[in-house]
């Protein structure tokens, strides 16, 4: 039972189109991940984001803050490997429309003012791996190939 609820969650195709957008779109989620938890890249670390997200009304703010780096540098880092791709791709959709509708929406589309441009490239993204799976070259084609062949 617990293999066949694996092998729905890392099904995929053979193809290496998900290689192609899985990775960069890894790195950036990890990159801002990594900008929310722990202040690298020139991010403000929990606090400082914890602060921002309580003050645009996204409270509690640390919580908040937490939440999304998490979903943010974990699923990346899920995303660059191609483990349990299509649960993560999800969760990085849901921190994309959070991020759209609370932050970005009001500023119109292009990112000069601030606006969605950039979260929706990701969202779209992070939909199309949540439905296409890792595509080959990612542990959830090896792993299902493995308990496959059991």
């Amino acid at each position: 039972m617990i293999a066949r609820l694996f092998q729905r969650l890392a099904a995929t195709d053979e193809s290496w189109a998900q290689l192609t957008l899985r990775v960069p779109i890894g790195i950036i989620f990890a990159a801002h991940g990594a900008q929310k938890l722990f202040g690298w890249f020139g991010g403000y670390g929990l606090d400082g984001t914890g602060q921002w997200m309580a003050s645009i009304g996204l409270a509690p703010g640390y919580l908040m803050a937490l939440l999304a780096g998490s979903a943010e540098f974990f699923g990346g880092l899920a995303l660059i490997i191609g483990f349990l791709v299509r649960p993560a791709a999800a969760v990085l959709a849901v921190t994309m429309l959070v991020a759209i509708f609370a932050v970005h929406i009001g500023n119109g589309l292009f990112m000069s003012n601030n606006g969605y441009e950039f979260g929706l490239a990701l969202l779209a993204a992070s939909v199309a791996l949540a439905v296409s799976g890792g595509g080959r070259g990612s542990v959830d084609a090896a792993l299902t190939r493995a308990v496959g062949a059991r």
